[in-house]
């Protein structure tokens, strides 16, 4: 098998050859710059500046020959601009705080304030406010609040869905190039075309708009879904229509070639609990989940992937009655998301995506053999079956030590060498 067929067997719950791997498929399965840059180091690979693709998380594109070396089964299709509103092109280089040399688009545009920490501008306008910031010993962009005071008697839903809309055709040109690049590797397809994520929170301030008004801060957001309810229903509505148009011209262009599609990075869980009741996920968001899988599952051969972190054990059903596929990242450290528990009880049903290894202590902080073991341990797990691709916990995170993340990839090598 191929990395292409590899994925569709997995993704229909076949076993297949070997259990599939992604790094760098989605915002959610990648790894920080410094890591990919590590990577490429220890295996010898050409000297070259890694570029970043998502400088939000600065996060690191992974290339061909990476792939090849580390046993990548998937590649990405983007969109055309970053979460900070520009778009990657005309590549230069830039010095992180850590020293590191990166690739960043020419409209990758920074201060350094009078703490030393290092301010990004949405659209590269450096004559709007900054929208992100990295903490002087930072390695990613925290987002920057820009909320307009909220007067209850105007509020327009227009100002919560600027940035919906219907798809131009230069995004539609892009993505269609993107997939027919993609289409020639082996490896499968995952797409983000973005505009399906309802209330995703890194997106509500909007760290793509220059002046962004409605409801951007996040706190009057998560409040917003309780006591303004009216109001995010028809904002969910407007972005709805906006998306089902969307997908329809995306999908005339680039055919069912995509093998799974990035829908949604609301976060429903915390470390031990959950942001909102079943009730709420039922009544405020799931009417608009279905609307777009529904119209993804019948015009398409494309598979639907939901993010969240955190503990969403008690959602995994409701997702699943959302007409998701796929569920990512599957974070086993938190409350209730015992790995066993969830492929006997939902394995036949929903692809876990994710959910290798601990990102937040055993990767990052302790030995290979621990990492060695962990791996082994998820992999004998969830591999029964199908139903699982490879990826840590969300991103691999900057200052994990490359030969933890070496130990984790030849760790599935080693477990699918057990099954040849």
């Amino acid at each position: 098998m191929n990395g292409k067929e590899r994925v569709q067997a997995a993704l229909q719950h076949r076993e297949p050859d070997r259990i599939p791997i992604d790094f760098g498929g989605t915002a959610t399965s990648g790894m920080h710059v410094s890591c990919v840059a590590a990577l490429r180091e220890y295996y010898g690979l050409e000297k070259r500046l890694v570029k970043v693709h998502e400088p939000y998380q600065m996060l690191g594109w992974i290339d061909d020959d990476l792939k090849d070396a580390a046993g990548i089964d998937v590649d990405a299709v983007i969109g055309r601009t970053t979460l900070f509103g520009f778009a990657n092109e005309q590549w230069k280089p830039w010095q992180m705080p850590s020293g590191l040399e990166i690739l960043v688009s020419e409209h990758f545009q920074t201060t350094v304030d009078e703490n030393g920490d290092t301010l990004i501008y949405p659209q590269g306008d450096t004559s709007a406010p900054p929208s992100g910031r990295m903490p002087k010993t930072g390695h990613f962009f925290d987002t920057i609040v820009r909320q307009e005071p909220i007067d209850d008697a105007h509020l327009n839903v227009e100002d919560n869905v600027e940035e919906f809309g219907p798809i131009s055709d230069v995004d539609v040109n892009h993505f269609s190039e993107a997939v027919q690049n993609a289409s020639h590797s082996g490896r499968a397809i995952v797409a983000t075309f973005g505009g399906t994520a309802f209330g995703d929170i890194a997106l509500v301030p909007a760290p793509f708009l220059k002046h962004p008004k409605g409801i951007r801060d996040i706190a009057e957001w998560y409040m917003s879904t309780a006591v303004r309810r009216d109001y995010v229903h028809r904002i969910f509505e407007k972005q709805c229509e906006y998306a089902l148009a969307n997908l329809a011209k995306i999908h005339a262009v680039v055919g069912d070639v995509v093998d799974a599609v990035f829908v949604c990075g609301t976060d429903f869980g915390t470390q031990q609990s959950t942001f909102c009741s079943e009730a709420t996920y039922r009544e405020l968001y799931m009417p608009y989940y279905n609307q777009v899988n529904d119209w993804i599952h019948a015009h398409t051969a494309w598979k639907t992937m939901k993010h969240s972190c955190g503990s969403v054990v008690k959602f995994i059903d409701s997702f699943i009655e959302s007409g998701f596929d796929i569920l990512n990242p599957v974070q086993c450290s938190a409350a209730g998301m015992d790995p066993a528990y969830l492929k006997n009880t939902y394995g036949d049903r929903i692809t876990f995506w994710g959910g290798g290894v601990d990102t937040q202590r055993i990767l990052p902080f302790g030995s290979p053999p621990d990492v060695r073991e962990e791996v082994l341990k998820r992999c004998e797990i969830f591999s029964p079956n199908g139903g699982f691709v490879f990826n840590a916990i969300h991103n691999v995170q900057a200052n994990t030590p490359v030969e933890n993340i070496v130990a984790m990839i030849n760790a599935v090598h080693e477990f699918n060498g057990r099954k040849m």
